[in-house]
C-alpha cells in the first residue's frame, strides 16, 4: 500500500516537474537516509536532474516558451512518473511493479495535461507575473508533496489526489473563461470591421 501511495504522489509530481521529483528523492536518499532506491541518489543522476531542472526552472516562467516546453515534456513526464514508480516498488513481485508503474505513469500524464492546459489559459492573461507565480507555486507543491511522501506516503497520496481533482476543476473553469474571452474579442472585431467597412472574421 505504501509503495502504491508513493507511486501515486510521485506520479502526480512528475507530471508537474519530473526533474524536481528525482532531485528531491535523490537528495533524500543521499543525505536524509530516505527509504528510496539508491539509484536515485547517485551523483550522476542528481547532476543530470539538477541541470534539466535548471533549464525547466527558466523555461517554465517565460510566456509561450512554457507551453512549448510542456509539449516537449508530454512523453517525458509520464515516462519519468512510470520509471520512478517502478524504482520505488523495489523488490516487489512483477504484478506489483507493473501496477505501480501504471499508476505512476497514468497519474503523471493526468497532472501533466492539467499543467499544460492551465499554462495555455495563463498565457492568455496578463504577463509575465502569472507565469512566474504559477511556476513557483507548482515547484513548491511538488517539493512539499514529494518530501512529505517520503515519510508519510499515504497522506501525501491523498493530498496529491486532492490537488489533481482541484487542478482539473480549475482548468475546466479557466478554459471556459478563455473561450468566453475569445468570443467577446471576435465579436468586437467583427463589429469594428462592419463599422469600418473592412473584412470581418468568420
Amino acid at each position: 500500500m505504501e509503495s502504491l501511495a508513493l507511486s501515486f504522489s510521485s506520479g502526480w509530481a512528475s507530471g508537474v516537474n519530473a526533474y524536481l521529483v528525482v532531485l528531491v528523492l535523490g537528495l533524500g536518499e543521499r543525505f536524509g537516509g530516505a527509504d528510496v532506491p539508491q539509484a536515485l541518489g547517485r551523483w550522476d543522476v542528481l547532476a543530470v536532474a539538477g541541470f534539466l531542472y535548471a533549464i525547466e526552472f527558466v523555461a517554465d516562467k517565460i510566456p509561450y516558451v512554457d507551453s512549448t516546453w510542456d509539449a516537449i515534456s508530454t512523453v517525458i513526464r509520464p515516462t519519468a512518473g512510470a520509471v520512478v514508480a517502478l524504482l520505488l516498488s523495489g523488490d516487489a513481485d512483477s504484478l506489483t511493479q507493473a501496477l505501480n508503474a501504471s499508476v505512476g505513469g497514468t497519474t503523471a500524464l493526468a497532472s501533466h495535461l492539467v499543467k499544460a492546459g492551465g499554462r495555455l489559459a495563463v498565457n492568455s492573461s496578463p504577463e509575465p507575473v502569472t507565469n512566474i507565480t504559477a511556476s513557483v507555486l507548482e515547484d513548491l507543491l511538488v517539493l512539499g508533496v514529494v518530501a512529505f511522501a517520503i515519510t508519510h506516503p499515504v497522506a501525501a497520496a491523498v493530498i496529491a489526489a486532492v490537488l489533481l481533482v482541484v487542478g482539473l476543476v480549475v482548468l475546466w473553469f479557466a478554459l471556459k473563461l478563455v473561450r468566453r474571452g475569445w468570443r467577446r474579442f471576435r465579436t468586437r472585431r467583427e463589429r469594428r470591421g462592419a463599422r469600418s467597412g473592412g473584412p470581418t472574421w468568420t
